[in-house]
């Protein structure tokens, strides 16, 4: 699938509005060109007419978003989305002849241009939300829109959060689980099998041994190494954690606690930059790649292809593809993901395989686990799950660098933090640097480690 399991049933809604908005944008400036063309059947756009359709666009973007037109909830109120879209344009087109009027250039606009692309956007505002209403709609009557929400917690308040998922708010959320303190490894593994969208926290005092602050903190802190949003239902005190916002279900306060790293259109973004650049990279190496395939075939028995479950988004297994660089040794039947790192002048390694992990070739084979949407080209890089295991017992917040896709390339590894982790201070860092790089992701962080690694990242000392 395109977008592996990137977007959750709720998460839709906000791609719906997302959409929306852009076809508000290209409906303006379409419309606007339409309408020049219908008048003089040319399509060579005067400046002041191009100046005044991008103005338009811009208007119409904010000018909705003023007046509650990209909210979710409203799009379910037919007549209102209808009458405010109209009031909106409107308000645009004012504003526009405002500034034709005081910078005395009305006068080389044509009046029929502005009434047609007056009267056609409103009309395709209009149709553009019905399409949305429509499909909204359907999707609340099929429960795809509901936050499938999990609780942690005991008690009263837990109960609260059940009932109204079952009353005020019955297709907006629905309860997937609660889970009490000692039951968090239970809700970890079931975010690794099934779709969650939040965690509410809803257990009074008592529910935490000797009322101790660092066990809630504790939770939460476990909480945070997955990519779902974590919510606490307050008691009246204080907390030992900050709080990021607030927001309801029904009348019921929750203080944000945790947030997703990576906001749906930065998820769209991304997956759209691995998807155009991973097939452009793998159209330009494949040749590379089938000699490489052939040489290891030739040098040394075995498979071409080193194959190892790693963990990767939510701590979803994966199977990991590279060149094999190694002798085939016989592994014990389980052990599969036992594997020791390599080291420097590692006499498993063979002498082709010492070229390819210099040159970082034997990665090329992760393009088709881009593809297939299980890594991204940036982003932290995947450990063996035995490695997993060991590090997230000695190091705190290590299984949160599992909060995006793991990458073929990484702010750590164009930072010089490649090859053997012999030192726990070795694997700090790189665990600081991909923390850094998800607290910080953008897509011009993503296209400066790419061009880092093109340029310093493919020879590397530290890889053997």
């Amino acid at each position: 699938m395109f977008f592996h399991n990137s977007f959750s049933p709720a998460e839709r809604g906000g791609l719906m509005i997302g959409l929306l908005r852009l076809a508000d944008v290209c409906v303006v400036i379409a419309a606007g060109v339409f309408a020049f063309w219908m008048r003089d059947n040319i399509s060579d756009l005067p400046a002041r007419y191009a100046l005044a359709i991008f103005l338009g666009a811009f208007g119409i973007a904010n000018a909705a978003q003023a007046i509650g037109l990209y909210d979710i909830g409203s799009l379910v109120r037919v007549r209102g989305q209808f009458g405010r879209a109209t009031v909106a344009w409107a308000a645009v087109m004012t504003v526009l002849i405002v500034i034709a009027y005081f910078t005395k250039t009305s006068d080389s606009f044509s009046r029929l241009w502005a009434v047609t692309w007056f009267v056609s956007v409103t009309a395709a505002l209009i149709v553009c939300r019905i399409i949305a209403i429509s499909r909204i709609e359907q999707w609340r009557e099929e429960g795809k829109l509901r936050r499938r929400v999990a609780v942690v917690g005991t008690g009263d308040k837990a109960e609260r959060i059940r009932g109204l998922s079952e009353t005020v708010t019955g297709r907006d959320i629905v309860i997937v689980g609660v889970f009490s303190p000692q039951e968090i490894d239970a809700l970890l593994e079931k975010i690794t099998r099934e779709q969650i969208d939040e965690i509410i926290i809803a257990m009074p005092d008592h529910a935490m041994p000797g009322h101790d602050d660092e066990a809630l903190a504790r939770i939460v802190g476990i909480l945070g190494t997955v990519s779902v949003e974590v919510s606490y239902l307050p008691e009246s005190r204080e907390l030992p954690f900050p709080i990021l916002g607030v927001s309801f279900v029904g009348p019921l306060p929750l203080f944000g606690v945790h947030r997703r790293p990576l906001s749906i259109w930065s998820r769209v973004v991304k997956r759209l930059e691995d998807l155009i650049l991973a097939s452009v990279i793998l159209i330009f190496a494949a040749p590379l790649m089938l000699v490489i395939a052939l040489m290891v075939r030739l040098t040394s028995p075995g498979p071409v292809l080193f194959r190892q479950r790693r963990l990767g988004f939510n701590n979803n297994a994966f199977t990991l593809l590279k060149f094999r660089t190694m002798r085939e040794a016989e592994t014990p039947e389980g052990a599969r993901d036992i594997v020791p790192q390599a080291r420097k002048d590692d006499p498993r390694i063979t002498p082709l395989g010492r070229i390819l992990r210099r040159t970082s070739l034997d990665e090329l084979p992760q393009l088709f686990n881009v593809l297939r949407g299980e890594m991204s080209l940036v982003g932290p890089r995947p450990h063996a799950i035995a490695h997993n295991r060991e590090y997230a017992q000695m190091l705190d917040g290590y299984l949160a660098r599992h909060r995006v896709k793991p990458g073929m390339t990484g702010w750590a590894q164009v930072n010089g933090l490649r090859g053997e982790t012999d030192t726990l201070d070795k694997m700090r860092q790189r665990i600081e640097h991909d923390l850094y790089y998800i607290g910080h992701w953008s897509l011009w962080l993503d296209l400066k480690i790419l061009v880092m690694t093109a340029i310093f990242g493919f020879v590397n000392r530290n890889a053997y």
